[in-house]
């Protein structure tokens, strides 16, 4: 696999003393979306600031393309987009004044401002003044605004967090179609199911250590369990049982409860993201 980020033994601590990452290693592979899943204060942001050479690794060091993020900074910026949580668009101007002046950073002097705008609905209030767009709106063209230099890696921080549906449909059919068209994904949320319908592996991180790092199906297959729910009635109540599928005897406790008792439901269940944070964990992604 070809590495496209090569984090080896990353730590970072604030002025107060307070360990934000602390001794992690993992890496990208090309294509690749990677879901950093944590809650607020687990080390997420930070990490990224650090991948993005806003903040300098204090320990070990970070490969970004093949080159040393600590001696190659502007260079490999010039290849990356990155979306932060915290909005920093000027509202006095329209959409596509944005992100023509986003542009101009880049050297880019003519790009195609209506198809990015296109690609998160919004190409029909281009022309509109920032200050007039909802949250969501706002969202998307910061998306938009990371993809003006056609990034060889994607940033986001938190890119759905208390979005509309809309909205966040939107910016999830964007990081797919990067991931088709080549690019890689960094992606920090707290959101566990969208860490699970779009990333191709997750790294839980809390308190400023990787606890866990691997794809969705693998972490639920090794820490989850599935289960059968089965609702029947019984006295006039209706009652809800919890059956492991791995128990030998399942499929006699179903008969007895068949032939007993008048059954209403049956669904199967597997374990969530967040189920399995918390057993990793010891504590929730709130």
């Amino acid at each position: 696999m070809e590495k496209v980020i090569n984090a080896e033994n990353i730590s970072y601590t604030y002025k107060k003393g307070v360990k934000a990452v602390d001794n992690i290693s993992f890496h990208i592979g090309k294509s690749e979306v990677l879901g950093f899943l944590g809650p607020n204060g687990a080390g997420k942001s930070t990490t990224l600031k650090m991948l993005i050479g806003f903040l300098n690794s204090q320990t070990g060091k970070i490969d970004i393309l093949g080159k040393n993020m600590a001696h190659n900074t502007d260079e490999i910026q010039a290849e990356i987009g990155v979306c932060f949580e915290e909005k920093n668009l000027y509202e006095d101007m329209s959409a596509i004044e944005n992100l023509k002046f986003h542009a101009s950073l880049y050297g880019i002097k003519r790009p195609d401002v209506n198809a990015i705008l296109k690609k998160v609905d919004l190409d029909k209030r281009g022309k509109d003044k920032v200050a007039s767009y909802s949250k969501g709106m706002r969202q998307r063209l910061m998306v938009a605004r990371s993809l003006v230099n056609k990034p060889k890696i994607l940033f986001l921080d938190e890119p759905t967090d208390g979005l509309d549906p809309v909205s966040a449909k939107a910016i999830r059919k964007v990081i797919r179609e990067e991931k088709e068209r080549g690019a890689s994904v960094f992606l920090t949320t707290h959101d566990m199911l969208e860490a699970d319908k779009l990333s191709d592996r997750v790294a839980f991180i809390d308190k400023g250590k990787i606890a866990a790092i691997d794809t969705p199906d693998n972490l639920k297959h090794e820490y989850g369990k599935r289960t059968l729910k089965i609702r029947y009635q019984e006295n006039g109540q209706v009652k809800e049982e919890e059956l492991s599928l791995e128990a030998k005897d399942i499929g006699k406790r179903i008969e007895e409860i068949r032939s007993q008792y008048k059954l209403h439901d049956m669904h199967t269940e597997e374990a969530t993201l967040e189920d399995i944070f918390i057993q990793v964990t010891g504590r929730g992604l709130e």
